[in-house]
């Protein structure tokens, strides 16, 4: 094996005993050196890849203690290579050919996963070159080429599907969280932790990417108190003692939302706050958004929610969140809205990397996608 050849494994260690060894070889690509199953550990510090750091980036991702966003780029390589790498690429590329690639959009949306592309494209070959008419946040239409990466074929072959995969999540979770951001307005749009498993931090970028704003990361960086923890506790009122026992004595100070589903409940915890010192920041309205049979609905029990909270706490409304009737929520004056559908029901955007773009843009057009 030649002085580039890189060693790794899925726990930044070459330990074949600790961890999944890949050897990668830029002419021959990933592959598995020892097939030990282990737990794969998040590390929260960023030791990989100097060329490219998270400050530089127009759109940074959000903050995660433990989650190591090059690992999850390793992990999903190496899920492609399989023991044996790219046989087909083995088989028909010459190890020693260079080309150009472009990125073409096949449908108009907002691109995002443009920074994430390019971590793995040079993941897999630090040689290759990328470079973009677009950025992050930015728009496409359908047959426009706003990329190109260029060195060895092997390698950009190699890192194509992984790259489009993560562009085309992102893309969709940015265009559909745009729309919403813009109909929701002056609320802001939020999504939930209804993300794809092991792609928490991707999702939530492209959220960010998007126009829209984060909601918690996780199970660790705010106190939510949703109704099962309500219907454990006894009820909210004791929810909210608890929570607020439980900050006091460790000594610590984070956000903490509550969700109330009727009126009755907002009256209980706007009641405990006024005879009590406590943590609560913002109140989540579930489900006072009641649906017509027209297809309509009724935002009635939201907007007096709101109105009896005043500016005493945020507020964030929360079901049947759709395109259709995020502007009328949003018009009620409340804080958030918060929407799971952003990340758990994306429609990826259509995206592709093509060598021979005369050819894909002939094709496109013959089928409507470009």
């Amino acid at each position: 094996m030649g002085s580039a050849s890189r060693c790794f494994s899925l726990q930044n260690s070459c330990n074949a005993s600790s961890a999944i060894g890949i050897l990668y070889d830029p002419p021959l690509g990933f592959r598995f050196r020892s097939p030990i199953r282990k737990i794969v550990r998040m590390s929260a510090t960023q030791t990989e890849n100097p060329r490219i750091s998270f400050e530089s980036l127009p759109i940074k991702p959000p903050s995660h203690p433990t989650y190591d966003l090059w690992g999850v780029i390793k992990s999903a390589l190496s899920e492609d290579a399989g023991d044996q790498g790219d046989v087909t690429c083995l088989a028909t590329i010459p190890s020693d050919m260079e080309v150009e690639a472009h990125f073409l959009a096949k449908e108009n949306g907002i691109i995002a996963g443009i920074s994430l592309a390019e971590m793995v494209f040079h993941e897999v070959d630090p040689s290759l070159k990328v470079e973009w008419s677009q950025k992050d946040g930015d728009s496409v239409h359908k047959g426009l080429d706003f990329g190109k990466v260029y060195g060895r074929a092997h390698s950009i072959v190699v890192a194509e599907r992984v790259a489009l995969n993560f562009m085309q999540r992102m893309s969709g979770v940015a265009t559909l969280t745009k729309a919403m951001a813009d109909l929701a307005s002056p609320a802001r749009i939020l999504e939930t932790r209804k993300t794809a498993p092991g792609l928490r931090l991707v999702d939530k970028w492209a959220v960010l990417i998007g126009g829209g704003r984060n909601h918690r990361m996780g199970l660790f960086d705010m106190v939510m108190i949703k109704d099962n923890h309500i219907s454990i506790a006894g009820g909210i009122t004791n929810a909210l003692k608890s929570v607020d026992l439980y900050l006091e004595q460790r000594n610590l100070q984070m956000e903490v939302e509550v969700e109330t589903r009727t009126i009755e409940e907002v009256e209980k915890v706007l009641d405990y706050a006024s005879q009590t010192k406590t943590s609560l920041t913002r109140i989540m309205l579930d489900n006072m958004v009641v649906p017509l049979p027209n297809g309509d609905v009724d935002v009635t029990m939201l907007e007096q929610a709101v109105n009896f909270i005043g500016r005493r706490f945020e507020t964030e409304a929360s079901g049947n969140v759709t395109l259709e009737t995020v502007h009328k929520i949003g018009q009620t004056g409340v804080d958030y809205i918060s929407s799971g559908a952003l990340t758990h029901s994306v429609k990826a955007l259509d995206i592709s990397l093509k060598i021979d773009t005369e050819l894909a843009l002939q094709v496109g057009r013959r089928t409507q996608r470009a």
